[in-house]
């Protein structure tokens, strides 16, 4: 008997080890593996200001809106919001519902570590923290002189003569589950900008509890939580058991159905249980994980461009691996920033446009995108209200005789009186290559630059207290309107706003408060390119490219439909575990 018992206990013993290997090997094959080409600086919604933070952010935290994965033109629909908003004639009072039965994921934050239900205070509170000095939040922009009474207790917050319980008029919770927004004037971008991340709603008991350490410490209500977090390596997701929960939508546009976008209509999400976010800056050591299967997509860099693509697809030995090709149209511009502050170049445009002539913008598109990019005129990109096509720049011209006729206008012939200014890079060596051809540019004129190389906290940090020089970077839509754009100059928005380059003119600024008050069409347009043809004459920045985003993905990978502006998406991957088992032992 004894024998006996010993036996079953053993057998016990190798049936729970043989199954929980099974459940890890089953979580492993359902595992979506990403790569972020830059460090992620932190996690909390009030500084979710670039990409790599919102990346993580979308995952774990919700907002009032999202957009229809699959619909193109873009379409907002609710998410915490139970239903549209209904707003007053005037346009300048909007009340929000909020579902009833979301609950925050758990947390040692709450009692008993058990997330409790969102209330729409929980809104109020969030918005106040963007619009909090002592937070300094990248995000305070949506809501500068939008909310009435909000913009003077942000100013009360600066002298401590108020609190966050002390009621802005603006912006109330009149119910438990219901917010209202009282507008200064139209805001015609309120609904996008309710779609952002900063937006999300926060747990007061979170950031009470976590302090200065709540951005390493999301606590939200979205399909994912975080589970590990090594700073500079990986970040691990899994899926939330709090989450109220989303199916797969049942509709979208010509061609889904066809390309296999609609197999899982009506399903629940998430579709995938876990994802890891490896912190790979290097294009090489990206490229080289996905072609081992480690990653399930990737951009295709630079130096690997030629023996991928042949004509516009992907080589036989690619698709006989049946990896896939995804060609997107992204609303962004790459552009090389000055820092209006600087005292030599902040005064004198000539200097500042005869850098932007100097500049070989053609050729950077050729050695660094691989062709896979269009010149940008401005800082408007195409598909966007205020594009014009046939616009022309006249300072983005390649032409150095005319490079040295501006400099020698702007009082430094040759280059000579001018300081060695400092260009400000990437952590990357593709940022490094970059910045030294932007170099050798400008030493045919005569200036010269020393390179210096940041993280991407270190990089974004110096940028928000105004200690960069010259910097190259890229903005991506927000929403797809060009006022996203052109806020990037609005002086009220210097840093640490978006106004990186701390840009000032008070005829653009009179024009941007003038559209701000126009619904889309032909008067807003026309106020759009006003503005666009201030920016190109003052010459703040010298603009790149308007990129086209070439990834590809393994076959295993299934519900792919990426946009730039859509960020809550992983929820709608699916992984195909049998066809990964296939191909990735093939690869």
């Amino acid at each position: 008997m004894k024998q006996f018992i010993t036996s079953m206990i053993i057998l016990s013993l190798a049936w729970m080890s043989l199954t929980g290997c099974t459940k890890k090997k089953d979580l492993e094959a359902d595992t979506l593996n990403l790569a972020l080409s830059a460090n992620v600086k932190g996690l909390d919604p009030a500084q979710a200001g670039d990409l790599y933070s919102n990346t993580v952010i979308a995952q774990i935290y919700e907002r009032l809106f999202s957009y229809h994965y699959l619909k193109r033109p873009l379409s907002l629909e609710p998410r915490l919001a139970d239903g549209m908003p209904v707003a007053s004639k005037d346009g300048l009072t909007h009340t929000f519902k909020i579902k009833k039965g979301i609950k925050f994921q758990d947390d040692a934050a709450f009692p008993n570590g058990k997330g409790r239900e969102l209330v729409a205070q929980d809104f109020i509170y969030a918005w106040k923290r963007v619009a909090d000095p002592n937070v300094n939040s990248e995000g305070w922009w949506i809501f500068d002189n939008r909310i009435v009474g909000l913009n003077a207790w942000r100013d009360g917050m600066k002298d401590g003569k108020v609190t966050y319980d002390t009621v802005v008029e603006g912006m109330k919770a009149t119910d438990s589950h219901t917010i209202q927004i009282k507008l200064i004037k139209p805001y015609y971008q309120l609904y996008y900008v309710l779609a952002m991340n900063y937006t999300a709603p926060i747990a007061k008991e979170a950031v009470e509890k976590y302090g200065k350490e709540f951005l390493n410490h999301p606590v939200g209500t979205g399909p994912y939580m975080l589970k590990s977090w090594v700073r500079n390596n990986k970040l691990e997701l899994v899926a939330n058991p709090n989450w109220a929960g989303q199916t797969y939508p049942t509709e979208g546009e010509e061609g889904d159905k066809e390309a296999g976008l609609l197999e899982d209509a009506g399903k629940k999400l998430p579709l995938i249980k876990k994802i890891v976010l490896r912190e790979i800056t290097e294009d090489q050591p990206r490229w080289l994980n996905f072609m081992k299967g480690n990653l399930d997509v990737a951009a295709i860099p630079k130096d690997n461009f030629d023996s991928s693509v042949v004509a516009g697809e992907l080589t036989d030995e690619m698709k006989a691996k049946k990896i896939e090709l995804i060609i997107t149209e992204d609303p962004d511009v790459t552009y090389t920033a000055f820092n209006m502050d600087d005292p030599v170049l902040g005064k004198n445009k000539k200097l500042r446009q005869a850098m932007a002539l100097a500049y070989n913008g053609e050729e950077v598109i050729k050695k660094f995108y691989n062709n896979r990019a269009i010149k940008a005129h401005s800082p408007i990109p195409p598909g966007v209200d205020g594009y014009e096509k046939g616009f022309s720049n006249p300072y983005k011209k390649f032409d150095v005789s005319k490079a040295k006729k501006f400099i020698e206008d702007a009082g430094f012939p040759e280059g000579k009186g001018l300081p060695t200014f400092e260009f400000m890079a990437g952590s990357s060596s593709t940022s490094r290559q970059m910045a030294e051809y932007f170099k050798e540019n400008l030493k045919t004129i005569g200036i010269n630059l020393t390179i210096t190389q940041n993280s991407w906290p270190q990089f974004t940090k110096k940028i928000r207290e105004r200690k960069g020089q010259i910097w190259g970077i890229a903005w991506g839509a927000d929403y797809p309107d060009a006022e996203n754009f052109l806020q990037l100059f609005y002086s009220r928005n210097a840093s640490p706003g978006a106004n990186g380059s701390n840009y000032e003119n008070p005829k653009f600024d009179a024009l941007y408060e003038k559209a701000a008050l126009l619904p889309p069409g032909e008067e807003r347009t026309a106020i759009y390119q006003q503005m666009r043809d201030i920016i190109v004459e003052d010459s703040p920045w010298i603009f790149g490219a308007h990129r086209l985003g070439y990834a590809v993905k393994h076959g295993w990978l299934k519900n792919y439909k990426p946009h730039r502006i859509i960020d809550d998406k992983m929820k709608y991957y699916k992984i195909d575990k049998d066809l990964k088992a296939k191909l990735k032992a093939k690869l």
